[in-house]
């Protein structure tokens, strides 16, 4: 018998899912595709922030970014693709959904799955641009650190038990702090919602031989947001995503385990708003110009988990456009070895 996660029964998700409606929406020829998407703040703001999910992610895993940051004027669309077989598939499904939505361009937040498709639509795109900008969280840049590349176009035919245990065996079994442990719970309930085909396609996506050729999408702006303890991806793996953006902002997170946008949503929320606030008052700016801006009462709120060198770099810079380009934290013990498991 399974219990509702602590998540799944907060007055803050109640509230998320009885205030803004899930819609539906067919983009494809196959009237049976459909995003649902969670649509808030306003709609005159023609490049929102969208939100992406892992492989065992529905769209509303991001309930927490949604309703920090609609609160600050901030459109945010919480996104979750149909079955699409390809990463190429999901590029020309999501471009359409743009079109649908009447979106010039976006800013992508995505995690593990999520963060390798918004690189890969910004790569496909990179001819007429649709990306404003990159958020990559827990996230790669090549599927071949699964090594599930010669499998993968067997996972149509798999059975649903057996690619959710595939993927719950990521799900750490170590001790850890009540919000993580409360993150976890969430995402497990996400998962079991899922389908045969939803996690058939997801997966095979994820670990069909594919990269990412960042030399395509050099003017995009990208922040990584990086956790110092445990979660999926090896220590090699993160260290290649940063090698691929040598320019990109780093904002590390002391804790925060494979789910930070829910175990540490208030910190992640804060370097949202720090990635795009440099975006304020031009045509890709995802803000309502008339909200207001309590961006330095949240930094400064006792018990913040960001790491202090971010804070202090921006509070002496003074800059509105100042990056956060944060250090490795002395005497952090990575794994050394280039391989990453499913989430």
């Amino acid at each position: 018998m399974s219990y509702p996660s602590e998540f799944s029964q907060s007055q803050e998700y109640v509230s998320f899912r009885s205030s803004i409606p899930q819609r539906k929406v067919a983009v494809d020829a196959d009237a049976s595709k459909e995003w649902k998407i969670y649509d808030s703040g306003p709609k005159s703001v023609k490049a929102p922030l969208v939100c992406l999910p892992p492989v065992s992610g529905t769209a509303d895993i991001f309930f927490k970014q949604v309703l920090a940051l609609n609160a600050k004027g901030i459109r945010v669309i919480a996104a979750e693709h149909p079955v699409y077989w390809s990463v190429k598939e999901w590029c020309e499904g999501f471009r359409k959904l743009m079109d649908y939505l009447g979106l010039q361009k976006v800013h992508l937040f995505g995690t593990s799955l999520g963060g390798f498709l918004a690189q890969k639509f910004a790569e496909h795109t990179a001819s007429c641009p649709r990306v404003a900008s990159l958020i990559l969280c827990n996230t790669f840049m090549d599927t071949s650190i699964f090594n599930y590349n010669d499998s993968a176009s067997l996972f149509w035919m798999f059975p649903s038990l057996l690619l959710k245990k595939m993927i719950m065996g990521s799900f750490t079994t170590s001790k850890v702090d009540a919000g993580i442990a409360d993150s976890i719970d969430f995402m497990v309930e996400r998962l079991e919602s899922l389908s045969q085909q939803d996690l058939a396609s997801r997966l095979t996506m994820n670990c069909v031989s594919s990269y990412v050729e960042p030399q395509k999408m050099k003017e995009v702006p990208v922040t990584i947001i990086d956790v110092f303890d445990e979660y999926a991806l090896s220590s090699p793996v993160r260290e290649e995503l940063y090698k691929c953006y040598p320019n990109a902002r780093l904002a590390h997170l002391k804790s925060g385990g494979n789910f930070p946008y829910l175990s540490r949503s208030d910190q992640v929320n804060v370097y949202l708003q720090i990635h795009l606030r440099c975006f304020q008052g031009s045509p890709e700016s995802p803000w309502e110009q008339s909200a207001e801006d309590p961006f330095w009462k949240e930094i400064n709120c006792a018990g913040s988990d960001i790491m202090i060198d971010a804070t202090e770099e921006l509070k002496s810079n003074g800059d509105e456009s100042s990056s956060v380009n944060v250090a490795p934290t002395k005497g952090v013990t990575r794994d050394k070895s280039n391989s990453a498991t499913l989430l």
